[in-house]
């Protein structure tokens, strides 16, 4: 017997016909003599649906209301679902985030768990329950209803299995597993049996929205297995946990891209300590996230060239920000692009491999493809390419890496 926490997505429990195709599936695996806790999030839209009702009152909604407000979502569903395994003859349980104390810090919209008490839900589970939890929200110190952020359920669920010690956490979701690319783009992306948290990370920070950033960031800290799985098809998914030692790692793992990039560049600027940061400082001043810089002597000897890239959003604003700070350091010009991509191959076998980022640049040189900036790490490799060449060099690269193969040990 194990004890499994299983998370639910809006997609999976969208409308009652599939809130009632979830109940079947949590009794099959409780038939199989497992504890089960239940991580739902709101039916699908419905979180959509609360945030217009909010625009409807107020243009600027104060934060604490507002969580107060998005937070009834998941209560609705843990109802039901609850409702489903009852009329089964399953005993089971629904609970807010506060009432199994899902302690936050009070940053309203995007709080992050501190706590969970998880004695309410170990006597549930001693009694023979399904525990059903609502993701994505908790309670402050003060009581206020907070919520995680988009994708928090997937938070939640984690948070719990840690908190249980659980043996499993099971992300059910509208893919079957973490594919080696997106399959819309390369149509012979081949799903994989099993990826190390490390190398989740990169693929979630990278572009791959499969599972929440925070999320793995947990499971990683606190060693929860992690396997995401489809709420509709049947399959073992993919599991994330931690690298194991003496096995034989496939030089790259996948593919993540980033459609929503641009990048800025500043030229002749003095070059001095510090011209960093005055450059960079009032972007971060403003709450936008820089990604990857490049900074370059220019051929007087006595200026540079600084570039970096940003999410595609914050493009007008930081433009706006950098044409004022060159102003101020007397630089020569500002140009930008909001027209890039960043093509990444992620990997821990790149630990123990030479020669990765020259297949790469090979391979995108022969489609004619021209690398605009390029970072790396451990196990990743970055480039930042023009995007009408973004689904060509994706599976070039795929192909270049016989991503398509299994991996052979």
């Amino acid at each position: 017997m194990a004890l499994i926490v299983q998370k639910y997505g809006g997609t999976s429990v969208g409308t009652p016909e599939r809130i009632e195709a979830v109940a079947d599936k949590v009794i099959a695996y409780r038939d199989q003599g497992h504890q089960l806790v239940v991580v739902v999030s709101a039916m699908s839209g419905e979180t959509n649906r609360l945030l217009e009702l909010a625009g409807q009152i107020s243009d600027r909604p104060v934060p604490r209301e507002l969580d107060v407000l998005l937070s009834t979502g998941e209560q609705v569903t843990i109802a039901l679902l609850s409702m489903a395994l009852e009329k089964r003859g399953c005993p089971a349980r629904s609970y807010t985030g506060g009432q199994v104390h899902i302690l936050t810090d009070n940053a309203h919209n995007k709080a992050r768990i501190q706590d969970i008490d998880a004695e309410r839900v170990g006597a549930d589970l001693s009694a023979g329950r399904v525990v059903v939890v609502a993701g994505f929200q908790g309670i402050d110190e003060e009581g206020n209803i907070t919520t995680l952020g988009r994708g928090g359920s997937d938070t939640t669920a984690v948070a719990l299995a840690a908190a249980l010690k659980a043996d499993e956490c099971q992300i059910f979701t509208d893919v079957d597993g973490v594919y080696t690319t997106d399959p819309r783009v390369a149509p012979d992306a081949r799903r994989l049996d099993r990826i190390t948290f490390e190398e989740m990370l990169e693929m979630a920070s990278l572009g791959s929205k499969v599972l929440q950033i925070r999320a793995v960031e947990f499971a990683g800290k606190y060693n929860v297995p992690l396997r995401v799985l489809s709420s509709f098809e049947p399959g073992n998914g993919t599991l994330i946990t931690y690298e194991e030692e003496g096995m034989e790692q496939a030089l790259i793992s996948g593919i993540a891209f980033n459609r929503d990039e641009a990048k800025l560049t500043v030229l002749g600027v003095p070059d001095q300590p510090g011209i960093a940061h005055l450059i960079v400082g009032p972007i971060a001043d403003a709450n936008i996230e820089v990604d990857m810089i490049v900074q370059n002597m220019a051929p007087d000897g006595k200026t540079t060239d600084f570039t970096f890239t940003l999410h595609r959003n914050d493009y007008a604003r930081a433009m706006e920000i950098l044409q004022a700070t060159a102003n101020e350091l007397g630089a020569s010009e500002v140009s930008g692009d909001d027209k890039i991509v960043k093509i990444s191959l992620v990997g821990v076998g790149m630990r123990s491999h030479a020669g990765i980022a020259s297949t790469m640049f090979e391979t995108l040189a022969k489609e004619g493809i021209n690398i605009r900036m390029i970072s790396t790490s451990e196990i990743k490799v970055s480039v930042v390419v023009d995007e009408k060449y973004l689904e060509l060099g994706v599976r070039a690269l795929h192909e270049a890496f016989e991503l398509e193969q299994e991996a052979v040990n």
